[in-house]
């Protein structure tokens, strides 16, 4: 994806990326919730996962804090691989499927019919991320999917979900009315998450009016983001999930650095400050949900 990754060393032994007094705060929140949490939508590959050792030490790093189960998105034919070969390294992690809506284009007839057999994985539990971004065909046009062959890709996807009995996962970046439309028209799956939440209240309301998932992210840390706060505050409790999309949106105040699941658990105690929640109480609530939808066990099941 044509998205820059904040550049930092590689992780050091430890639970922690950080030294400073931001880990510090990292720390305090990870002995203060005591309640397993799950990051909802990561990239572990980008996150330097690259193989069952390397998976192991991140899942090692979020476990210090809580965080107890993970959904790794591989969205692109050479990265399928790398998402099951984490969930089968790892019995927290877990795989979503999918060609992501920026490269569209690049996936075939042999390409959909490989990722329809890989998505019937038993540790595949999500098809995602799917969806539409207009943004990147602002910003690049030459290289990004053309609307129309999104359009296309995503009713499929759409599809597959349904066939699979597998939840949608959802990426929509600039694409509000036509990410509605195509789910209308084809038929949302019964579970359908809109993936890192950041759009408006407007939309917002849409989607909790047809009762799909939302997961929030880093993003709703950012000091600019009043808006995306104010959805987090409207939108239904049981239907929202926390996700960190390692290695990218790294919450205040670490920016700047690699995202890694980890953090989910510091932006979910930053959520749970917004909605006036205790903080275990709000993770053992996001962690009910992601249970739900992806039909996995609840850490204390």
């Amino acid at each position: 994806q044509p998205r820059r990754v904040p550049q930092s060393p590689p992780p050091k032994p430890g639970p922690f990326l950080h030294r400073n007094q931001d880990a510090c705060v990292h720390q305090r929140v990870g002995r203060e919730v005591r309640q397993e949490q799950v990051d909802a939508h990561t990239h572990l590959d980008s996150c330097g996962g690259k193989d069952p050792a390397s998976v192991v030490e991140i899942v090692e790093r979020a476990e210090a804090v809580g965080v107890v189960r993970i959904i790794t998105v591989g969205c692109a034919e050479d990265r399928l691989d790398d998402a099951i070969m984490a969930a089968e390294a790892h019995p927290n992690v877990y795989a979503a499927l999918a060609q992501h809506p920026m490269d569209a284009h690049r996936i075939g007839e042999d390409g959909k019919e490989r990722l329809a057999e890989l998505a019937a994985h038993p540790r595949v539990v999500a098809i995602g991320e799917t969806g539409l971004d207009y943004y990147w065909i602002k910003a690049d046009p030459e290289n990004i999917a053309p609307k129309e062959v999104q359009h296309d890709l995503f009713r499929w996807h759409i599809d597959l979900a349904k066939q699979l009995d597998k939840p949608l996962m959802v990426h929509n970046r600039d694409a509000d009315a036509d990410t509605l439309a195509i789910l209308d028209e084809v038929g949302a799956p019964e579970r359908t998450i809109i993936h890192c939440f950041s759009s408006t209240l407007d939309f917002a309301k849409e989607c909790a009016r047809r009762s799909f998932y939302v997961t929030f992210g880093g993003a709703t840390t950012f000091k600019a983001n009043n808006e995306l706060r104010e959805v987090v505050k409207y939108y239904p409790r049981d239907l929202m999930m926390v996700e960190t999309d390692a290695p990218y949106l790294m919450p205040e105040p670490f920016r700047g650095n690699r995202n890694e699941p980890q953090y989910v658990a510091y932006t979910a105690y930053r959520l749970a400050e917004e909605l006036d929640m205790d903080p275990a109480e709000f993770a053992a609530l996001t962690t009910r949900n992601a249970s739900a939808v992806y039909a996995i066990p609840y850490p204390k099941d």
